[in-house]
């Protein structure tokens, strides 16, 4: 038996379902799951208060994940679990890659989500629909783009080789278009054409977000850029529903599931059975 702690500190995109991907139908019986979250604070008192929770929790991984792992509290938090000597690793955002360099330093893992974009967060515009609405667009651009499928893998590793009683070797990936896709399983060139589409649109928004959140500073100015921001985020996300739909309508579908044991079987056919997984 496995156990993984998640500590999450703000939200991403990825930060809704990172522990589910794991054990999609809640059938595993070599892996158990713990989270502590602070919501959508970042700051440093509460990242810490969190990190001392998760660091009382048994653990043989750590995973924290944060946009901007740079920021005060994210770091302070990974500083914190780094004394409990259990490996870590961060999730986070494309600001993060800045200190990629260090974290590999320090002895942390990290899968940096290129696509998973800074929200449109002004008072005048994000309410708690618009919030939910965009994560929910972001959430289908990772998944149908391969980038959720790339998280899922490389965490899967790192749990077979503790399970096996070994010294894992962290990850260290940044998720671009080209590393996302390659994990997409999409067969169709149009569909796969789309995918890459839909995930390109989804960083440019990140750019929107950041504009509209601190750089501009007249409300007439930035409350349509930050709404800019999120329509094209709904757009990507109907690009990626356009590539599976291709996908679907071609009963080409590439399914990865775990089994009891974790053991990855895969197929590609809607009514085929399941065969091992011996080439990712």
């Amino acid at each position: 038996m496995v156990r993984v702690t998640f500590l999450k500190i703000g939200f991403l995109g990825v930060s809704n379902l990172i522990e589910a991907l794991l054990d999609e139908r809640a059938s595993r019986r070599n892996l158990s799951v713990r989270v502590v979250s602070t919501g959508c604070k970042m700051d440093e008192d509460e990242a810490v208060e969190a990190a001392k929770l998760a660091a009382s929790i048994r653990s043989d991984l750590y995973v924290v994940v944060s946009p901007n792992a740079a920021l005060p509290g994210p770091k302070a938090a990974r500083e914190l679990l780094k004394e409990t000597g259990k490996p870590i690793i961060v999730v986070s955002d494309e600001p993060t890659k800045k200190i990629a360099d260090s974290l590999e330093e320090e002895g942390f893992g990290y899968i940096l989500i290129y696509a998973d974009s800074m929200i449109g967060a002004r008072r005048e515009f994000l309410d708690p629909v618009e919030m939910a609405l965009f994560n929910s667009d972001v959430l289908r651009v990772l998944a149908v783009t391969g980038a959720l499928r790339l998280v899922q893998m490389e965490l899967d590793r790192v749990i077979r080789l503790i399970e096996a009683g070994e010294q894992p070797e962290l990850p260290r990936v940044r998720i671009t278009k080209e590393r996302a896709l390659e994990m997409s399983g999409l067969n169709n060139p149009y569909a796969y054409a789309k995918a890459m589409a839909s995930f390109e649109m989804a960083r440019r928004v990140a750019a929107l977000s950041t504009e509209g959140c601190f750089k501009v500073k007249e409300r007439d100015r930035y409350i349509p850029i930050v709404a800019a921001a999120h329509e094209l985020m709904r757009w990507a996300a109907m690009l990626a529903d356009e590539a599976r739909e291709v996908e679907k309508a071609n009963d080409s579908v590439t399914r990865i599931v775990h089994f009891r044991d974790g053991s990855l079987r895969r197929k590609r056919k809607l009514y085929e059975k399941f065969e091992p997984l011996i080439d990712l």
